[in-house]
């Protein structure tokens, strides 16, 4: 059955899950995006193009779904506080953000007043998604969740006929009630920010031991029955190759979304130790120079105490 579906936010994800969508199968989407070449883009995709909200609601069929993927906290908010106001009872909100799960919840409170349903959606997959699909966390009332099933299972991934017959849908997974959906997503971005960070720390020992070693080389031989082989291993190998063994042009200031934060308060609201998950934080904050005044106090420390050598800093230029 070809159903119909509303875009809001056509960025890297958005914009290439409805490529997905079009290319893909049947169904209709009508998109819409702030940046107008973004929305021609998904024209050209075979998407059906909205100047602004009230449009893309006018040119859905009720029962409507709206699938929001714009940025987490306020924008997604007042997309979600824009969108109640035109839709009616028996449409559905759906956001595939990365949303708070208590967000979540107090906004399906919100919509349930008019009668429109809300469903969180934790996506992951990145930029690849197009090609391999995504994996799709979620959340919300089972018949929202019933309706929107022929949407996601286009956008996951092509699994075999075992895996299916194991889990459930493939690709995608309804956890329960609001809230539930992105709170798997939350501890899943907690989990890679800890494989991601093993993984930095042991290309980091190569690249300070003695031996002169070929990390794009050892990331693809890991990835051939290693126990620590996975597509993040597969990323670091296609990285070291297309950046070079020491990743010169590439800055060490890493981001975080939020969610590994909210992993840890939550952790620790349910006496949950994460070290692991915590440590892998706490780096991503030290790489951002945080850690720099630290670091000379440990310094003026050992100097202090031990009369140990301190390396001087770096003259400041007359201009600053």
């Amino acid at each position: 059955m070809t159903q119909q579906i509303g875009f809001v936010g056509l960025g890297k994800m958005g914009g290439n899950m409805v490529h997905r969508i079009r290319r893909d199968s049947k169904h209709e989407v009508v998109a819409f995006d702030f940046d107008k070449r973004a929305v021609k883009r998904a024209v050209k995709r075979g998407a059906a193009g909205a100047d602004s909200l009230k449009d893309l609601v006018k040119q859905l069929r009720p029962p409507r779904i709206v699938w929001v993927m714009v940025p987490a906290g306020d924008p997604t908010q007042q997309t979600v506080d824009k969108l109640a106001k035109l839709l009616e009872s028996g449409d559905a909100i759906v956001d595939g953000g990365n949303s708070r799960w208590t967000d979540d919840k107090r906004r399906a409170k919100a919509l349930g007043r008019s009668g429109i349903d809300y469903v969180d959606v934790g996506v992951s997959g990145g930029v690849w998604g197009l090609q391999v699909g995504y994996c799709m966390m979620v959340g919300g009332p089972a018949k929202a969740v019933k309706r929107l099933a022929p949407i996601l299972d286009v956008l996951a991934p092509e699994t075999g006929a075992n895996s299916r017959a194991a889990i459930g849908p493939r690709g995608w997974m309804h956890f329960g009630p609001t809230g539930a959906g992105h709170y798997v997503k939350m501890v899943h971005n907690g989990v890679e920010y800890g494989l991601m960070q093993a993984y930095a720390e042991g290309f980091n020992l190569f690249d300070a031991c003695e031996y002169q070693l070929d990390n794009a080389k050892i990331a693809h031989l890991w990835g051939q029955g290693s126990v620590v082989r996975s597509w993040l291993c597969e990323l670091a190998a296609l990285a070291f190759e297309q950046s070079g063994n020491e990743l010169d042009a590439i800055e060490g200031y890493t981001e975080d979304s939020g969610e590994g934060r909210w992993t840890i308060a939550d952790a620790t609201a349910h006496d949950v130790p994460t070290p692991v998950i915590t440590a892998s934080l706490y780096a991503r904050l030290r790489s951002r120079g945080n850690g720099e005044f630290a670091d000379r106090v440990l310094a003026a420390l050992r100097h202090e105490f031990g009369g140990h050598a301190v390396e001087p800093a770096p003259a400041k230029s007359s201009s600053q």
